[in-house]
């Protein structure tokens, strides 16, 4: 990236907070970058080549903002933990295979984009976060949906193609979960837990492409209550 080109976008993000480096085969900081630290909001470095997030990431500690997507990142650091104000993190379209336990840390968290990475285990470090609405797990390879996911938050999760085959019971007790999307998965129908239909706030659930026909998740115990919830949403919509 020319000099010309790196002085204007540095001093554009002065005025306005926002630095957008997208689509520049970066794979490091520019030079000087650090001296945006205390003044970026929103960080765009989508579109590059990192492999590993550099730690002077830990500096930006007044970012709300952060795009990461579409580069070779393998993995999180520790320190992005450390990023208290973060409201929107999108890493999808990466490489990485797991998530740093710091980040349940970011307690001001709404939206996380994990999509299309190789992650397998459920990132429980998303449970408990009292603002995450949308954790987007898509066309990982996560098998299972476990106890723990219970105390999620969100109001939608999105676990489309991915291999997942289990799912607990205890994700009915979500409180605030509306929205479950788990098109093209390997589920079985007596993989659906019925309490989710009977018991819980999902009023839209995607199962398209999974192991069974559709027509026969209507004849499951619960699915007129889910219908109601369902129709009910549907109604406020128009």
């Amino acid at each position: 990236m020319g000099n010309s080109s790196v002085k204007q976008h540095y001093e554009t993000a002065k005025k306005t907070g926002t630095l957008k480096l997208s689509q520049r085969k970066l794979d490091e900081f520019p030079q000087n970058f650090r001296a945006l630290a205390h003044l970026l909001r929103t960080l765009d470095l989508s579109e590059n080549k990192f492999t590993t997030l550099p730690n002077d990431i830990v500096e930006f500690t007044l970012l709300k903002q952060l795009n990461l997507s579409h580069n070779r990142l393998t993995g999180l650091p520790d320190t992005l933990g450390v990023l208290g104000k973060l409201e929107s993190l999108n890493c999808a379209s990466n490489q990485i295979k797991s998530i740093p336990s710091s980040l349940t840390g970011l307690n001001h968290l709404k939206q996380v984009n994990l999509s299309d990475n190789q992650i397998s285990e459920f990132p429980l470090m998303f449970c408990d976060l009292r603002h995450l609405d949308v954790l987007d797990l898509s066309r990982n390879r996560l098998t299972i949906v476990p106890d723990a996911a219970a105390s999620l938050h969100v109001t939608e999760l999105n676990l489309n193609q991915n291999q997942i085959a289990t799912i607990s019971e205890k994700l009915a007790d979500c409180p605030r979960l509306k929205m479950l999307r788990l098109e093209e998965n390997c589920l079985q129908l007596s993989s659906i837990p019925l309490r989710i239909l009977k018991d819980s706030k999902v009023s839209v659930m995607a199962l398209e492409g999974n192991l069974f026909e559709m027509k026969q998740f209507a004849n499951l115990d619960g699915y007129d209550i889910y219908m109601e919830r369902y129709t009910a949403v549907k109604k406020k919509m128009f």
